[in-house]
């Protein structure tokens, strides 16, 4: 393994790492503060995972691409901008850091390292917000990238902010989210059993974002530096 792919396999890993730590954590945090209100709850756990979604991809961004998000890996895969030797090792990473923030989390908040959540987030209805969620998502990214990379951090943090609050499932958009919050029995958990249809409807968000992309942002004709008219 090369020095530049364990850079970037650092950078996955401690970026999902903070991303669940947060998520995980403000969602106790929230719950212990709110005295029982849920908006309130939901409020205290959405303000600070966007802000640290803005934070993750400033400094991470120039190492690994900042994904944290096996769909987002597979789609710049699919776009041939991540290469295919990369993938694997790019979502063992994602994964195992996002494992490691909830852990992280339990661990700063004196609760048992090992759990499984309670938390039943399954219908039709969820499932469709994953969809819509992880699309969106997507979209964000590749406008971003297509018309202004500069704003990709502050955008996808932006984006996730009002997902939680928009969508039925509180936007988890990612797969290696879905898969470590199934390990919390906290505010943010879900129950082991809702995670294959979570990571299906996520998939098939990332896809649609995908064939709508081009489309909306073609590629621009290279500048030749002739004359213009």
């Amino acid at each position: 393994m090369s020095a530049e792919l364990r850079r970037k396999l650092a950078a996955e890993a401690l970026g999902s790492a903070f991303l669940l730590a947060t998520v995980v954590g403000s969602g106790i945090m929230a719950a212990k503060l709110a005295g029982g209100n849920v908006a309130l709850a939901l409020l205290g756990n959405t303000l600070p995972t966007g802000a640290i979604l803005v934070v993750l991809v400033l400094i991470f961004g120039p190492v690994s691409g900042a994904h944290f998000n096996p769909a987002v890996s597979l789609a710049f895969l699919l776009r041939r901008e991540l290469p295919a030797r990369d993938f694997g090792p790019y979502i063992v990473a994602q994964v195992a850091g996002a494992v490691a923030g909830v852990w992280a989390a339990h661990l700063m908040f004196d609760l048992p390292l090992l759990q499984t959540s309670t938390t039943v987030r399954a219908g039709g209805a969820q499932w469709f917000a994953e969809f819509v969620a992880t699309f969106g998502l997507l979209l964000t990214i590749f406008g971003c990238v297509a018309r202004a990379p500069a704003a990709t951090p502050f955008a996808v943090g932006l984006y996730i902010t009002a997902a939680y609050w928009f969508t039925a499932s509180t936007s988890f958009a990612n797969p290696a989210v879905t898969i470590a919050r199934a390990l919390t029995d906290t505010f943010a958990g879900i129950a082991p059993g809702g995670v294959a249809a979570f990571i299906v409807a996520q998939l098939a968000g990332m896809l649609a974002a995908s064939a709508a992309a081009p489309l909306l942002w073609p590629a621009r004709p290279l500048d030749t530096g002739g004359p213009r008219g």
